[in-house]
């Protein structure tokens, strides 16, 4: 991989491609720090955990936390795409348009994507209304409704512009804008997860005469959770490179004086087809309920019924990783029916001469492919459950009620020694799960760190390929 990197380097076009991408990526970080006027979110992030906000946040490379321009990031573009390859399924036309004129489905996607960014922007300024995130000028003035329209204007034209950057990496750099864009956000934390680490070895608190024990401790924490990361990046990386093939022969046909056919070939079905998509889908519904509770001014710390009931559907509830994982897995046979139809790609196959050995042409084979691509879909599906909930089961439902049953004299002894190193571990662990659970590469954001890279250096691959660099293609 390095090499090719290398490689792709030495060549001049493709060099001034990946210039154009990184001066791209650095315009699009410096509008993440850019402040928007009559806007005010220091302790804002605060209140975004266990709720749809905290993904967005995640997706916006913090941005949304802290209500720079950039706040609602690629959200309403990754959405408006969603929506319109939907509904492409929905409406045969509308699919038909998608196939033959891409202009024109652009420029509705454009649209879509603006009146999204246009609602997603007034909800956004509701919200940091109600946060006390605004001054008081837009707040306590008679025009509060014009300063109210100038902050969902920026946040608008935020949307709008990373929209148009993402467009420009796809004509002029390395393509695959949007995914670029959303790997520079994941990248960004990057320091933030080396300082937070540092600061589990180093600790900020416990410095008793126990604080070696605590040094030990945090150390064996740390390495493990390294570990971890490491492991999930080779598991992710071995599964998105998986396929099953489905072998397929050609007849021999004559055309003219000269005999095409015969040959042996595969039909490769991709262990995660779906990529991330499940994800996002299930993430958002089970989201929702603590989302609009949030809104309503309901957390974790509230007293009473709405209080226990918050408790229960946030990510820090029992019932989240649960269904986090059965809708995942839903919604992964879903999004595989409406983008791979087994009966057009045995159509396919007839008008080609081809044949998938011991399989009659025509339905027989449609229902073979289904059967190979249920199959399929299911092991795929069950890599992106666990994907997304290994971050959630590692944090509160994991470790930390373990140590607690412990904690509370099952297995303590009464030596104070054994005692104390209990503590240690549980205090230890409590921060090592919070930050397992909240850091962005939980899940999706590391699924999606790990296909971009494999996607950019495929791409960057082929290029080289058409160009012929000498010793490339051994």
């Amino acid at each position: 991989m390095l090499q090719t990197f290398k490689n792709a380097w030495k060549t001049k076009e493709i060099r001034a491609k990946i210039l154009f991408t990184l001066f791209i990526l650095l315009i699009y970080r410096l509008g993440t720090v850019i402040p928007v006027p009559f806007v005010n979110a220091q302790s804002f992030a605060d209140s975004l955990g266990g709720t749809i906000l905290a993904y967005m946040n995640t997706l916006s490379g913090g941005s949304l936390g802290n209500a720079t321009l950039f706040a609602l990031g690629v959200s309403p573009y990754i959405n408006a795409s969603i929506i319109m390859q939907l509904l492409g399924v929905v409406f045969p036309k509308l699919g038909e348009l998608a196939k033959n004129d891409r202009a024109k489905m652009n420029f509705i996607t454009r649209c879509v994507t603006v009146g999204l960014a246009i609602v997603t922007a007034l909800g956004y300024y509701f919200l940091l209304s109600r946060g006390g995130a605004l001054t008081k000028m837009a707040t306590e003035s008679g025009a509060s409704w014009f300063y109210g329209i100038v902050i969902v204007a920026c946040y608008t034209a935020g949307a709008s512009i990373i929209m148009w950057l993402g467009e420009r990496i796809n004509e002029r750099g390395i393509g695959n804008g949007i995914s670029m864009i959303l790997f520079a956000n994941i990248v960004a934390e990057i320091p933030s997860f080396v300082y937070q680490l540092a600061r589990l070895v180093i600790g900020t608190y416990g410095y008793t005469e126990k604080a070696w024990l605590y040094g030990i401790v945090s150390t064996i924490f740390a390495l493990l959770l390294l570990a971890v990361f490491v492991a999930l990046i080779a598991f992710i990386v071995f599964v998105t490179g998986s396929e099953r093939r489905i072998p397929v022969q050609y007849a021999k046909k004559v055309v003219g004086r000269k005999m095409y056919g015969g040959q042996s070939s595969n039909l490769p079905i991709k262990l995660n087809m779906t990529g991330v998509m499940p994800i996002i889908f299930a993430s958002s519904i089970v989201s929702l309920i603590p989302t609009i509770l949030m809104l309503a001014g309901v957390t974790s710390t509230t007293e009473g019924f709405w209080g226990g009931f918050y408790r229960v559907f946030s990510s820090e509830g029992a019932i989240y990783p649960i269904s986090l994982f059965v809708l995942i897995i839903l919604f992964a046979y879903f999004y595989t029916q409406i983008t791979f139809d087994p009966i057009e790609v045995s159509n396919n196959l007839k008008k080609q001469g081809g044949a998938i050995p011991g399989i009659r042409q025509g339905r027989p084979t449609a229902d073979y492919i289904k059967k190979i691509l249920n199959k399929v879909t299911f092991v795929g599906a069950l890599f992106l459950g666990v994907v997304a909930i290994l971050p959630v089961i590692a944090g509160p439902h994991g470790i930390q009620p373990l140590l607690e049953w412990i904690l509370k004299g099952q297995f303590l002894s009464v030596n104070e020694g054994v005692r104390e190193l209990y503590y240690q571990i549980y205090g230890v662990s409590n921060s090592a799960s919070s930050l397992a659970s909240t850091f962005t590469f939980g899940g999706t954001t590391l699924l999606i760190m790990v296909g971009v890279a494999i996607e950019t250096y495929q791409q960057l691959e082929a290029q080289l390929t058409m160009r012929n660099y000498k010793g490339f293609l051994n």
